[in-house]
């Protein structure tokens, strides 16, 4: 090949494949069929950017152009060749994205994903290598965390990021999902879901608040601990009560026999 590497060469449509590092995994079909009228009328202004592979070449930059044109039929395409490695061609297609705002914050959570186990950086090395900031990345990712249908929701549009975002802090996954249809139904604010959600975690506390004991219990309690020498644990009814008093082994228990056999 004599071309410099930033030189427009023309290749055969059917010899590029799309990037398998590509974060954008959703396009939609009237984006796409507005770029292939522009492009059978004017044909394709900027050059894909590729890589040459083994098979062919693989799309590093222009894959939303690649599927218009194959839409319009056409049978070459003007690229720019690369030589990438997967690290840089995974960076490149991301920042390409990110600048052009075209992500799902799901997809852009993904990407993040893969670029630091990839890279094998921390995030804060992403962050400065990215230009975004570490705790914009983190939160990014923390989305990942949710169960796949929510992903899957916020992923198509029909949930926000706030919304996913405000999910995180609910810790019932039975609850989230309850919610989560309420949302849809109801189409929900992000601020009219963080008022639920305070109020489900709030009642969620209360119920795993457990009462406290009188004094005279407590007491006792301790009275009897000092006594037997181990944990004891009064608990009364309305019509019932019990007393549990633990013990560690066979000889522990033949100890607390003896006591209250005195």
């Amino acid at each position: 090949m004599n071309e410099s590497e930033d030189s427009i060469q023309e290749i055969q449509i059917n010899q590029c494949r799309p990037n398998p590092y590509q974060p954008r995994k959703t396009f939609q079909a009237d984006a796409i069929e507005e770029l292939k009228e522009s492009i059978l009328e004017y044909g394709i202004i900027q050059p894909l950017i590729v890589r040459q592979s083994i098979k062919g070449y693989e799309i590093v930059v222009g894959e939303r152009r690649f599927r218009a044109a194959k839409e319009a039929g056409l049978e070459v395409i003007p690229v720019i060749v690369k030589d990438l490695t997967d690290h840089k061609m995974m960076e490149i297609a991301l920042l390409e994205n990110l600048q052009r705002e075209d992500l799902t914050p799901i997809e852009e959570a993904t990407a993040y994903d893969n670029l630091l186990t990839e890279l094998k950086i921390t995030q804060e090395e992403l962050s400065k290598r990215l230009g975004k900031s570490r705790s914009h990345i983190a939160n990014m990712m923390r989305l990942l965390s949710l169960p796949e249908q929510v992903i899957a929701y916020i992923n198509n549009g029909e949930l926000s990021m706030g919304h996913g975002r405000a999910l995180l802090s609910v810790k019932n996954e039975d609850q989230l999902l309850e919610l989560v249809t309420k949302i849809r139904k109801e189409k929900l604010n992000v601020r009219q879901v963080e008022q639920l959600i305070q109020q489900i975690n709030k009642e969620s506390n209360k119920k795993k608040e457990k009462p406290k004991k009188d004094i005279f219990i407590q007491n006792t309690e301790t009275r009897l601990r000092e006594q037997f020498g181990t944990a004891v644990n009064i608990q009364r009814g309305k019509k019932k009560g019990k007393i549990e008093i633990e013990f560690y082994s066979d000889e522990d228990l033949e100890r607390l026999i003896e006591i209250l056999s005195e």
